[in-house]
């Protein structure tokens, strides 16, 4: 079960706050609320109801709250935004209309803080008026310019450590040694609050800093922390204790140590349809939360509800094909490509009957295992808690395996009924604590071997061994290699607080730039849901995408040694324009057949041999003018086969030459010659200027998929992909 949460955010929208400060482009009020928004967004994200968000406004223009109605001269313009409840994403929207500059600069932050206390305590307590297990935490968002009253100080201190709050203090450019900042030319007002919200912060063991050391720390992504939840709960044994008093039988227990971490999909809800004219999202509420289970989705969505048909082959029915009930379906299992009914009865045979155990079955040299052998995430193996006799046993168990170097082979069936794994349980030993690391197993029936060509030697049709070839490194390129690598060594290239080499991309600091970056997007387009442009990624991501500068230039001469062992040549760019004549292999003679025959280059195409014709002449010319004359006989022939048409039975032929004319046209980079073309037999089949109604033409056209040219496949050409597809589906005539 998750933790539960109530954190209340008291944010100062104080006139000052409307300034820009120290040269930034926004106002005090928008670069402290990207990390309110961060913060926000990161709760909204898990969905969880047990996170509660509050936001408290300080310096607003009116006043709404509780304490306020009783104390008008102590509380005054502080509003509560939003109570302490789980956040949505329509919650978010509200907020950012509510949350803008006010005209005043009145309100107390101590005042503010009492509130945000009433507010948790309200929320957090049951009707006993005992406090419920919430995680409670208060964020002072302010620029220290608005008036603060110190009188309740001691009775708030106390307060907020008797529950046990955790309370956070951000100011706007305040000033902070460690982080290496200070604000030249300060109000003494400002002084004067900045030292009594730190006192305050210190006083109550929480966290006081400066906003731009937060917002820089808001790069460094969160990394999720899951409540382990265990997989196996019972016994480790070796031998078996029901016959024999020597077998060992340790209570364990069975828990996830590393799991894959993927970015959410989008493909679990869909833009609703069936709102009717003049129906508002409001109205849509209620529907929208059954469905979401109130996961903050935006009204004019809808979630994903995923139904399966099952058909068989009936030539009676309809189309071919009847549904038939799940009911009546029969389980199958695909052999080769044979499918092999297995019924209920039969099915109880195949079935292994297991009873859950954790059972070692051997063991093996730690220098045995490969490390590809690996088939699952890594789990740990602890003793029972609250079980000294069992942790014990354990401990002997690793420190043994641990000592003769070994790993230890064990059957797994977590459940009863389910089926067995092999696991591979490795020792794992710090100073203050100890475990069995397992990963899966394959069987023997999991591993396919595949051969593959040697790399180091060529293997002729003979059978002889070629260890010197043209295909294969020579000495001097694998040294000039060896180097190379040697010299762009990553392991010791970094450096640490104390400027000693360490290691440059640690595991603990190198991120998932998908998971993450997909993370960042979606917080950011809750908040900016109609911003044209995205963020850009952040720095932290992108320092790991190449390698250090500095590296590369100490390893350009061995990158140079590389091209020079290896005969590197620079392959030059291709020319842009129309391709030269395709060039065809020459006989072995060197006679040219074509002069030899004193045949005159082909001008003409007959429409009995079109296609090879065609090709004849593009093969031998390299005039413009010639292709587009040859074009426009094959248009000619494309318009007879189609006009000369007894309903669809010269469709083919010129189906078929326009697919030649297209591929051609394609090769030589002469795309707008045959866009032309099809544009004008669109117009014309569609017009119904081809010798009556030839639709069906077009629709062979479409299946075909013979469109327009376009950069996909001629960089020449001045059609988009989503031009040409659209030519394609329209019957429009233009």
């Amino acid at each position: 079960m998750a933790e539960k949460e109530a954190t209340v955010y008291i944010v100062d929208v104080g006139k000052s706050m409307g300034k820009k400060s120290c040269g930034r482009e926004k106002t005090d009020l928008e670069w402290a609320m990207e990390y309110v928004w961060d913060k926000i967004t990161a709760t909204v994200a898990t969905g969880r109801k047990t996170a509660l968000v509050g936001v408290l406004g300080l310096r607003t223009d009116d006043t709404n709250n509780e304490i306020g109605n009783e104390n008008p001269e102590e509380y005054q313009n502080i509003s509560i935004l939003q109570p302490l409840k789980q956040t949505l994403m329509e919650d978010i929207r509200k907020l950012r209309d509510q949350i803008r500059p006010s005209n005043t600069n009145e309100g107390d932050a101590i005042s503010a803080l009492v509130i945000a206390i009433q507010m948790i305590d309200m929320q957090c307590t049951n009707k006993a008026g005992k406090p419920l297990a919430y995680k409670r935490r208060i964020i002072l968002v302010t620029n220290g310019r608005g008036g603060i009253d110190p009188d309740q100080l001691d009775q708030i201190t106390s307060k907020i450590k008797q529950d046990g709050t955790e309370l956070v203090v951000l100011g706007v450019d305040f000033d902070d040694a460690e982080y290496g900042f200070k604000e030249e030319y300060k109000t003494p007002e400002k002084a004067e609050n900045e030292e009594l919200l730190r006192t305050l912060a210190e006083d109550c063991n929480g966290l006081f800093g400066t906003l731009a050391e937060a917002i820089d720390q808001m790069e460094v992504p969160r990394t999720k922390i899951t409540r382990p939840v265990p997989s196996y709960k019972g016994y480790l044994t070796l031998g078996d204790p029901e016959q024999y008093d020597s077998a060992l039988r340790i209570d364990v227990e069975r828990y996830p140590r590393t799991a894959i971490a993927k970015p959410p999909t989008a493909s679990q809800f869909v833009v609703r349809t069936d709102l009717a004219p003049g129906e508002s999202n409001a109205q849509s509420t209620a529907t929208l939360a059954e469905d979401a289970d109130q996961s903050g989705i935006q009204h004019d969505l809808a979630a994903v509800k995923n139904t399966r048909t099952y058909q068989v082959i009936d030539e009676n029915a309809p189309g071919g094909k009847k549904d038939v009930d799940t009911e009546d379906l029969a389980k199958g299992y695909e052999y080769g490509r044979t499918a092999v009914h297995i019924s209920e009865s039969e099915s109880n045979v195949t079935n292994l009957e297991t009873r859950p155990g954790l059972d070692i079955v051997g063991f093996v040299p730690r220098d045995k295992f490969e490390r590809y052998l690996a088939m699952s995430k890594s789990n740990i193996i602890i003793a029972q808690k609250t079980n000294d006799k069992a942790s014990l046993a354990l401990s002997s168990l690793i420190h043994a395996l641990y000592e003769v170097d070994s790993y230890a082979i064990a059957r797994l069936v977590a459940k009863e009924g389910k089926e067995p794994v092999l696991l591979l349980l490795a020792p794992f030993i710090e100073p203050d604590y100890e475990y069995l690391i397992d990963v899966e197993l394959p069987f023997a029936e999991d591993i396919r071997g595949y051969k593959f060509a040697p790399l180091d030697k060529v293997v002729t049709i003979s059978g002889r061994n070629l260890t010197q070839h043209r295909t294969l490194p020579s000495d001097h390129l694998m040294r000039a290699v060896s180097d190379y690598v040697d010299a762009m060594d990553l392991s010791a290239f970094g450096k640490d607080d104390e400027g000693n080499p360490a290691e440059y991309m640690p595991v603990d600091e190198t991120y998932s730039p998908l998971l993450h970056r997909v993370n960042q997007i979606i917080r950011w387009r809750a908040v900016n849901p109609t911003a044209d442009s995205l963020p850009p990624p952040s720095a932290l991501f992108l320092r790991y995408s190449n390698p250090p500068e500095e590296l590369v230039h100490g390893a350009q001469s061995y990158l140079d040694a590389i091209k020079s062992a290896s005969d590197v040549k620079r392959v030059p760019p291709m020319q842009k324009g129309r391709k030269r004549v395709r060039e065809y292999e020459k006989p072995l003679s060197g006679l040219d057949v074509e002069e030899l025959l004193r045949r005159e280059k082909r001008t003409k195409i007959s429409p009995e041999n079109a296609i090879p014709e065609f090709k004849q002449i593009l093969a031998t010319t390299e005039d413009l003018q010639t292709i587009k004359l040859a074009m426009k006989q094959m248009a000619d022939i494309v318009y007879s086969n189609i006009k000369n048409s007894l309903g669809n039975s010269r469709y083919g032929r010129a189906i078929e030459a326009i697919r030649v004319m297209r591929e051609e046209m394609t090769e030589l980079e002469e795309p707008e010659i045959f866009n032309s073309f099809v544009r004008e037999l669109k117009k014309d089949i569609l017009g119904g200027k081809l010798n009556g109604d030839r639709r069906d033409m077009w629709w062979e056209i479409r299946v075909n998929k013979l469109g327009l040219i376009d950069r996909r496949l001629s960089p020449l050409s001045e059609v988009e992909e989503e031009e040409a597809k659209e030519f394609l589906k329209s019957t429009a005539t233009r």
